[in-house]
């Protein structure tokens, strides 16, 4: 299923679509997509189609879902479902021109049909429809599904469509499957991969590690609406709290965009979280995936110095760009920009830069933009929001506020101890009943002792070591750096942005880890009087665990700051 749970605000009867066909051993090897967004519509500007099944040696079958206690067909030929207001767009119409326009579609990306029955009907989940409803020119008697098909057997139902929709086609197209119909098993993940490409991980089940994978690739209602966002606005800046999505939405905004032929920059501020994203769209072709600071330098032409300040990054390197933009850099700049932690990067030396990088410069440009300015904004100088309002006039915010990264037991106390309003709004991912793990250390004494035990706590809850990180607040002589443990000598590495070997332990700051997550994350250091900026590096560190968080933290502070909650 993808994405593999159905959201809870879905229409019942998608909702018991969605459950019949997860729960029946009748579907194994099947695909199934659920609330399908449709950027090419044959008819609308924006489509949707509630279900896409494919059915390997069988064919494609795209469902429309109606929940509805009650079903008329009026004397001037308009639909009226339940309380609806009347409308000429029946279902079977709807059902039709989404599955034409997914056709389209995938015939557009190469995908070979030609003995594929791609198929449409309409799934009446509450009405016994199958008899209710007259025969009608406008459809097949076996387009029509309805309750009892849904009680009795869906898949089953399904089949019975796929067989005489495929039985339809063949008497109608000559030579159509006459060796046989498809999909093959090749053939039906790349039909699921063309038309949702972020769930693949969905296909996979079985252990801890895959079904966390599964939950982090699946969509959102609010990523659908951020998408949206993406398609009818030039200009937007997409805000909200750690794990909202920002960066998943970052990278497919930049795949979107290439697939259309376009030119561009994918920037963000920290190296670790470039490194990623580099990996993430190194087969994109037209992009550039980099830094601000490492694409000025390449664009300035100039080595940075060994003892480079505050000074060269925000003043004279930004001048040296501009200077050599414009004087030559006519081509550099891109179709479109996409730019990540844009509260560290919004200022008046950056922006200035930014403005030469996309055709239309930041006022008529295509621009996208991606930050939390509540707690995350550690670099930011002055009212960034207010400068990007300046320097983009019409920029649209769009506002994420479900956690789609962290356990809910993670981002409830990451909610109350950075007193974050209005917040999270809800918390995608089902609690697994786990609480994060608060550790006290005495001001000045050494952590090697808890840190080893936190780490071999993880390990025995099936956690590998390439799966924990250990961050601090602190940039020097941090727990992990300073550790006297032998054992944890032998494994603790610090991260460079690759993937860590076999028994190797991550380490690192929590400003440079900024931006990524990690399954297990251990939390040294946490000495409120050793470290500035405490509370939005504790929000940061805290929010880069997706499923286990340990916190190591000074008795004192731990009193301070956290109180009852501890």
């Amino acid at each position: 299923m993808m994405p593999p749970y159905c959201p809870t605000d879905a229409p019942p009867g998608e909702k018991a679509l969605f459950n019949a066909l997860a729960s029946s051993t009748a579907t194994d090897g099947w695909i199934v997509l659920h609330s399908l967004a449709i950027a090419s519509h044959v008819r609308q500007v924006q489509g949707e189609t509630d279900f896409v099944i494919v059915v390997p040696e069988r064919g494609v079958l795209v469902v429309e879902v109606k929940s509805h206690s009650s079903v008329k067909r009026m004397d001037d030929g308009r639909w009226r479902l339940g309380n609806q207001s009347p409308t000429s767009r029946g279902p079977f119409q709807q059902a039709s021109e989404a599955m034409q326009s997914l056709r389209k579609y995938m015939i557009n990306r190469g995908v070979d049909l030609r003995s594929v029955p791609i198929l449409d009907a309409v799934w009446f989940t509450h009405v016994r429809a199958r008899t209710m409803l007259p025969r009608s020119p406008e459809w097949h008697d076996w387009q029509l599904l309805d309750s009892e098909d849904l009680r009795v057997d869906a898949a089953a139902a399904v089949l019975r469509v796929l067989t005489a929709g495929g039985k339809h086609l063949a008497s109608k197209i000559g030579g159509f499957a006459r060796g046989g119909t498809g999909p093959d098993a090749t053939t039906a993940m790349r039909i699921a991969t063309i038309l949702r490409p972020k769930f693949e991980a969905a296909l996979v089940h079985g252990d801890i590690r895959r079904g966390r994978e599964t939950q982090l690739a699946a969509f959102t209602d609010e990523q659908y609406d951020a998408l949206d966002n993406m398609q009818h606005n030039r200009a937007v800046l997409f805000t909200g709290p750690a794990g909202s999505g920002k960066t998943w939405l970052a990278l497919e905004a930049a795949r979107r965009e290439a697939e259309l032929g376009h030119t561009g920059r994918l920037l963000c501020f920290n190296r670790l979280l470039g490194q990623h994203l580099r990996r993430e769209t190194a087969s994109l072709t037209g992009l550039r995936t980099a830094t601000f600071y490492q694409e000025a330098v390449r664009l300035g032409g100039v080595a940075v110095p060994a003892d480079a300040d505050a000074g060269f990054w925000d003043r004279e390197l930004p001048d040296k760009v501009i200077e050599a933009l414009l004087e030559d850099g006519e081509a550099e700049a891109g179709d479109f920009l996409i730019v990540d932690e844009i509260q560290d990067l919004a200022r008046e030396s950056v922006l200035d830069v930014l403005d030469l990088l996309v055709k239309g410069g930041l006022k008529s440009g295509r621009v996208l933009l991606f930050g939390d300015f509540e707690r995350q904004a550690i670099y930011e100088a002055g009212d960034g929001r207010g400068l990007l309002r300046q320097h983009i006039p019409g920029l649209v915010t769009c506002s994420m506020a479900v956690n789609c990264r962290n356990l809910p037991r993670i981002g409830t106390v990451v909610k109350k101890l950075s007193r974050l309003s209005p917040g999270y709004r809800r918390f995608r991912r089902p609690d697994d009943g786990v609480d994060p793990e608060f550790v006290l250390f005495e001001r000045g004494a050494d952590q090697s002792t808890v840190l080893a035990d936190a780490v071999r706590t993880l390990r025995s809850d099936g956690y590998g070591l390439d799966e924990i990180v250990v961050l601090s607040p602190l940039r020097n002589r941090s727990a992990a750096e300073v550790v006297t443990d032998p054992w944890l000598r032998q494994i603790l590495r610090p991260a460079d942005g690759s993937a860590p070997g076999p028994g190797q332990l991550r380490y690192t700051t929590v400003h440079a880890f900024k931006g990524l997550d990690a399954p297990a994350v251990i939390i040294t250091d946490l000495d409120e009087s050793n470290v500035l900026n405490f509370e939005p590096l504790l929000y940061i560190g805290m929010t880069r665990a997706t499923d286990r968080l340990t916190a190591l933290a000074e008795s004192r502070t731990l009193r301070n700051s956290f109180g009852a909650s501890a």
